[in-house]
């Protein structure tokens, strides 16, 4: 009867810590649908900041060019204006204002004047 305990008790211990194995994994499993933020900062929001600097750097000098050449156009026009109030208060005779050159020259000549 001995032998048959013994029997048992060898073969039933492992099936039982086996069992005993199985049921505490499927109760460690853990849940991936969740999403945890912490200080309001995850990695998806650092390298989309990242890409973003990246992105403004990459267009800093591109923007430099644009607003030197806006700058120029509206000195280009501003001096026009003053030019053309000039030429226009005159005492030459001869001088008048050309606009599509944005000039102001002689009638005879058709060379530019200084009003």
């Amino acid at each position: 009867m001995k032998s048959l305990q013994q029997r048992l008790t060898r073969t039933t211990l492992p099936l039982l810590l086996l069992a005993a194995l199985f049921s505490v994994q499927h109760t460690a499993q853990a849940r991936t649908d969740r999403l945890v933020i912490e200080n309001g900062d995850n990695s998806l929001s650092k390298e989309q900041a990242r890409q973003e600097k990246e992105q403004w750097d990459a267009t800093h000098r591109l923007r430099g060019k644009v607003n030197n050449r806006v700058e120029k156009e509206f000195d280009k026009v501003d001096r026009a204006f003053d030019t053309r109030d000039g030429c226009e208060k005159s005492l030459n005779v001869n001088a008048y204002w050309e606009p599509n050159t944005l000039r102001c020259l002689d009638r005879r000549t058709g060379r530019p004047v200084a009003p």
